[in-house]
């Protein structure tokens, strides 16, 4: 009873945790959105998107609202800016870092520490992303989707492909990956047919992977978690078979 409680007492904390970096990413996106289009969603699709993304995660409808008001009115959230890390990590797995940061110094340095801390390295810009395509993401519910009409009607809208995934709770998820470029296009054409638009963002997906044996999976898992755990990472990206 007392490891059971115990065990239940971590998970929710971790889970907590979870939730409050995820509020934390999520109102930096609203604010940059802001910034850059205003504070109106209808006339803003990048707002749209993060409050789409936002919703998501579960963020409540005050923090949404505050976060747009905040922006609104505040002149810091300017200096947020979107900044590319790459590098490698053990087995020379290559490792992209996407961070949102109104601190560079403080973020390349906390980034370099956690790579070093993994057993891989920084590299340069261009070292690794050469290795990656980056594509437009939107993720949609299944639910009475005709999946083959679907395909069709998108393909003048830029559709690249149309997979299966899930989301972190397992439920099942439709994501439409588009070239980045024509990632305008298809949140027009996903919203002129009223499909709800679940999450949407970029992707970098590796042209090639690597496979590992279970040891080295687990070093490549232990580095992601670290990078991952940064207040400024946004999403971490590898060629992980």
């Amino acid at each position: 009873m007392g490891r059971t409680f115990e065990n239940r007492k971590q998970a929710m904390a971790k889970r907590g945790a979870r939730n409050s970096k995820a509020f934390t990413r999520a109102g930096r996106q609203i604010a940059i959105a802001v910034k850059s289009g205003g504070p109106d969603p209808e006339a803003n699709p990048s707002l749209r998107r993060a409050i789409q993304n936002a919703r998501s995660v579960n963020m409540p409808k005050d923090k949404i609202k505050y976060a747009i008001e905040k922006a609104s009115g505040a002149g810091d959230t300017e200096a947020f800016q979107g900044i590319l890390y790459e590098g490698y990590g053990p087995h020379g797995i290559a490792v992209l870092v996407e961070t949102t940061t109104d601190n560079p110094t403080r973020t390349v340095a906390n980034v370099r520490h956690a790579f070093d801390r993994g057993g891989g390295n920084m590299g340069n810009s261009g070292s690794v992303s050469f290795m990656f395509d980056h594509y437009g993401v939107f993720r949609i519910s299944p639910e009475g989707v005709d999946r083959e009409s679907l395909e069709l009607e998108l393909i003048d809208s830029g559709l690249e492909e149309l997979l299966d995934t899930k989301s972190d709770e397992g439920t099942p998820l439709l994501s439409i990956r588009t070239a980045r470029e024509s990632f305008g296009h298809m949140q027009t054409a996903l919203e002129e047919r009223k499909i709800e638009i679940i999450s949407s963002g970029f992707e970098w997906v590796p042209q090639t992977t690597t496979p590992l044996d279970e040891a080295g999976e687990e070093e490549i898992v232990k580095l992601l978690d670290k990078l991952e755990a940064l207040d400024d990472v946004e999403e971490v990206f590898c060629n992980l078979a």
